[in-house]
């Protein structure tokens, strides 16, 4: 056992998810969305070195040592899997580890929306689950594989920077292919997933207009395909997708993107108030004909209005769904002002100025 496991299960222990270990501080774990430092000593340069370096292989070592940043997975046999980010700083060395749960929960066992079930069933087309960094992405994408693992008998290629959940053959065969360990990049690997007998294929994230590219060509002739953003809201999403493009192509993509998407999965995050824990707040597009239409015609701020509307189809909207958590009094009322799109909504909730004052 490397020595920096017991830090894992002291972090596995407290249901942190993440661990934070820099020089000149003492460990830190989050928990429920904040830091916390545990009782233990400065960590020295050394002393830190020595704990990382352990359990990366001399290959990793070199690409950390020429760049100066390492991007990996790592197991605890019996406990989870930790996405790791290994990075420089002024004091020394530096990392953070996110715990990846080894137990894949369903979508029911997350009280996801049953029109994932639906999405996770489609013979081909582009779904997108988006949000910022840590609002869940990764285990909501995790559900709808898993679900299509079990009702579905076909073939799943996941393409990843890590890889974080590992999936097991159910009634679907899996392949796991990792950045830098089993492929150059995405783009390269998504290009050849094609050659691979595909149903569905996980890109682990949309990073560059190559891949983008290549997801909406494979989502439109005949696989499904699903993927990350960063960004906030079904509208913002599409925005970003075909901004990615030179301006001269973008009236093109937009009839393309029209074509191959089907969903736009955008979610937040929040911390509990009434209970420890976390709740996550979804905004749900199907692309009907109608938003197809939208996108085709570059009428995307037209969509919320349709999401408002298309409850019969699944869909809903972030702030309908914040709400719905601040009446139930699950989250803070400044958090659910903050994170919402119609704030004015919000405003008779605030009790007190808000701690962010350029929201104001």
């Amino acid at each position: 056992m490397a020595k920096i496991d017991a830090f894992f299960r002291l972090m596995h222990e407290h249901n942190a998810s993440d661990l934070h270990l820099l020089v000149g501080s003492p460990p830190v774990v989050r928990i429920h969305g904040e830091l916390q430092r545990i009782k233990y000593k400065v960590l020295e340069d050394g002393e830190l070195k020595d704990l990382l370096y352990e359990i990366i292989s001399e290959y990793q070592m070199k690409v950390f040592e020429e760049t100066g940043d390492l991007d990996f997975a790592y197991e605890v046999p019996g406990l989870a899997r930790y996405r790791a980010n290994y990075f420089l700083h002024k004091d020394g060395i530096g990392a953070v580890f996110r715990e990846i749960p080894s137990k894949i929960m369903s979508i029911d066992e997350l009280r996801l929306p049953s029109v994932l079930k639906s999405l996770a069933m489609l013979p081909k087309g582009l779904v997108l689950v988006t949000g910022p960094t840590g609002s869940g992405k990764s285990t909501t994408l995790a559900a709808i594989i898993d679900y299509a693992n079990t009702h579905r008998k076909g073939r799943i290629i996941t393409i990843e920077d890590p890889i974080e959940f590992v999936h097991q053959h159910k009634g679907c065969v899996i392949s796991h292919r990792e950045v830098g360990s089993h492929t150059k990049s995405f783009a390269t690997a998504l290009r050849a997933a094609l050659r691979e007998d595909p149903d569905i294929i996980l890109v682990g994230e949309i990073r560059d207009l190559e891949t983008a590219r290549l997801a909406m060509e494979a989502a439109a002739t005949g696989h499904l395909v699903l993927s990350t953003l960063h960004t906030i809201g079904a509208a913002k999403t599409v925005d970003r997708m075909v901004e990615m493009f030179p301006s001269d192509e973008q009236s093109q993509v937009r009839s393309l993107f029209s074509d191959a998407i089907r969903g736009v999965i955008s979610q937040t995050l929040f911390r509990r108030i009434d209970r420890p824990g976390r709740c996550v707040a979804l905004e749900i597009m199907i692309a009907t004909y109608a938003v197809r239409n939208l996108i085709r015609e570059n009428k995307t701020h037209q969509i919320p209005s349709l999401i408002q509307t298309g409850k019969k189809y699944g869909m809903q909207t972030l702030d309908d769904a914040i709400m719905d958590f601040l009446i139930k009094g699950w989250i803070d009322p400044e958090d659910a002002y903050l994170n919402a799109m119609d704030k004015e909504k919000f405003r008779p909730f605030l009790k007190k100025p808000l701690s962010d004052f350029t929201e104001v």
